[in-house]
């Protein structure tokens, strides 16, 4: 969770948790005061997150990541200084996509971190109009390799 900076990080949202490996690793990576809203389209994904991780720092919504701000609204969260997504903007509708990249923008405070792990590419084109050129990097460990992209918000 480097890319997020995690550790260093008050608010994190995670995009797509599904079975909760990378929650895990972002709540061992944060401060004990942060908070991690976790947000999943599937019910059953969101249960066996609330069953399986047990920390106070964890919130998890059930629903789509266009409604991150209200989420956070409804939670009482500022802006989110990382976010993490693991969902495939490359399987989703475009106008769905450019919704989502959107929101991303909006609810990530300045100087804030959005990560992007990725089979394929496709979420950098979302993203630019937003958050400009990512940085790209490969996770060859992973199988498939993916490719993590990292934006910063402009401050």
């Amino acid at each position: 969770m480097q890319c997020a900076n995690a550790h260093a990080t008050r608010i994190v949202v995670e995009l797509g948790p599904g079975t909760g490996g990378t929650t895990r690793a972002l709540l061992n990576s944060m401060r004990a005061d942060a908070r991690l809203l976790a947000i999943d389209l599937s019910r059953a994904f969101c249960g066996r997150l609330a069953t399986t991780i047990q920390d106070s720092r964890l919130a998890i919504q059930c629903g789509s990541a266009e409604h991150v701000e209200a989420f956070m609204q409804g939670l009482r969260l500022p802006h989110a200084d990382a976010i993490v997504s693991g969902i495939p903007f490359s399987t989703m509708p475009p106008a769905v996509a450019d919704r989502i990249a959107r929101v991303i923008a909006k609810a990530l405070a300045p100087g804030g971190h959005f990560v992007a792990y990725q089979v394929r590419p496709n979420v950098a084109d979302y993203m630019a109009p937003y958050l400009g050129t990512p940085r790209c990097e490969w996770e060859l460990f992973n199988v498939p390799p993916m490719r993590v992209f990292t934006w910063v918000r402009a401050e």
